[in-house]
């Protein structure tokens, strides 16, 4: 068996995308780091229904063989189906039943036991969660675009008409971060994205609003710990 990862958009608006990974044994640890989304996982030989994230720093995560099967949510969209703020879960990995009713995770691992594929599997994760009547701060869209556009704290608080205190405030219960570490983690992941995609890591700095190379290789090795080569090989 070897190690497989696919990735699929969903149909519902809170998610970025469903995802499953096939751990051979033996594999070795995945570095994991951040990228501002949560995710709910389940793994199917251990029937273990899990929340992933949202990370400040890199992870090194010993994944147990076998299938893995998840959603992403959308940055700021993760209190709508946890039910918590971002904040509460952030770098942590915390068993669903800590969030959610005991019942509601053990019929949902019942049913995700028995489905008969993987996108089966991801379908009815999806909709699960999707189905959880939580709350969600509307002006999350235009703080995300705000924030990724590069504006200063201040500029984003005016134009939201909220304090910086409260942009700090529903910034950690959105995304887990307050907004400087959400415009630093959001544009490191921009970059990853980016010389993943083979763009040379001088045009990945420009693109991406920062200093020169040097300062790109700088941030990222302070968010992920290792080299940026390191993260595109």
């Amino acid at each position: 068996m070897t190690d497989e990862y696919s990735e699929r958009p969903s149909a519902h608006d809170v998610f970025a995308c469903t995802w499953s990974r096939t751990m051979p044994h033996g594999a070795t640890p995945t570095h994991v780091v951040p990228d501002a989304c949560a995710d709910i996982l389940w793994h199917r030989e251990s029937g273990r229904l899990f929340v992933a994230g949202p990370d400040t720093y890199a992870h090194r995560t010993s994944l147990s063989a076998g299938l893995l099967v998840a959603v992403r949510f959308k940055p700021g969209r993760a209190p709508e189906g946890l039910g918590v703020p971002s904040s509460a879960v952030r770098d942590e990995r915390v068993d669903l039943d800590r969030l959610w009713p005991g019942d509601r995770v053990r019929h949902l691992a019942d049913d995700l036991a028995a489905t008969a594929t993987v996108a089966r599997a991801e379908r009815v994760l999806a909709d699960a969660v999707a189905a959880v009547d939580a709350n969600w701060d509307p002006a999350v869209p235009r703080l995300l675009t705000l924030i990724r556009r590069g504006e200063r704290v201040a500029t984003v608080a005016d134009a939201l008409g909220w304090t910086e205190r409260q942009l700090h405030r529903r910034s950690l219960a959105a995304f887990g971060y307050g907004p400087k570490t959400l415009q630093r983690v959001l544009r490191f992941d921009r970059a990853l994205r980016l010389a993943r995609a083979g763009t040379d890591l001088a045009s990945v700095a420009y693109e991406t609003g920062f200093a020169d190379q040097a300062h790109l290789a700088r941030d990222v090795k302070s968010i992920a710990g290792v080299p940026m080569t390191a993260l595109i090989t």
